[in-house]
């Protein structure tokens, strides 16, 4: 009896050792893990969205992805003839080259939406040709050329926040500030009592843009021009 007793304990004590054993090596690092661990991430990654589209959903601003390229729609129209399927007529601007084409849709069809966003980033400075915007939290860079810029050149400055428009990673436009802050640097002098009713004169800015001003306003003078216009606002 006694000798039964002592062999139990010894098993239990060599099963608790053993279990001990297989708990260490267990928390150790060699141990093969059973689940893929996941490395946090510093960035977080932009999930793309998926909406599903008929033409009955088109509208003016929507943004389509046909043949492979992001197209916005700036004019529809639902039609429904007397004989016949009822249909969409629109008007597109594709927004890599610029180009606008009429395109028509079956009314009810599915049509694809083109995942084009906007982020907010800074004109940075100009590298030869290119024109630099950086992410201020990231520090990456984003390049567009003048062709892609166009005449907007003349409202860009060092240090003003635009808005880019990416498609598939890749930016395809560019929105400058509806408002834009600029310096007046050549101007013929005002005269003593001009005022805002009394005329406009043609004034340089620090961008090399020239917009009519009034004849009260003198070099030195910061101005608000809409940059959609290219008119004088106010002073700002």
């Amino acid at each position: 009896m006694v000798a039964g007793i002592a062999n139990l304990k010894l098993n239990l004590s060599a099963f608790s050792s053993s279990m001990s054993s297989f708990t260490a090596s267990s928390s150790s690092s060699s141990f093969p893990s059973l689940l893929p661990m996941r490395t946090p991430s510093s960035s977080k990654p932009r999930f793309f969205r998926i909406y599903a589209l008929t033409s009955n959903d088109i509208k003016v601003g929507t943004n389509l992805e046909v043949d492979g390229a992001p197209w916005r729609v700036i004019e529809f129209l639902h039609v429904k003839p007397g004989k016949g399927a009822a249909f969409v007529r629109t008007k597109l601007k594709n927004y890599i080259t610029g180009n606008t084409v009429e395109k028509t849709f079956r009314a009810g069809s599915s049509i694809d939406q083109a995942d084009v966003y906007k982020e907010t980033k800074q004109f940075t400075y100009k590298d030869g040709a290119q024109f630099v915007f950086m992410d201020l939290s990231t520090y990456e860079e984003f390049r567009l050329g003048e062709k892609e810029i166009g005449d907007r050149t003349k409202w860009l400055k060092e240090g003003m926040d635009c808005n880019l428009l990416l498609w598939n990673g890749k930016v395809i436009d560019v929105d400058l500030p509806i408002t834009v802050k600029l310096t007046v640097v050549d101007v013929d002098p005002g005269l003593k009592g001009d005022t805002a009713q009394g005329g406009t004169k043609p004034a340089t800015l620090d961008t090399g843009a020239v917009v009519n001003v009034p004849l009260f306003v003198n070099v030195g003078d910061e101005i608000l021009v809409d940059s959609r216009t290219g008119q004088y606002m106010s002073r700002a």
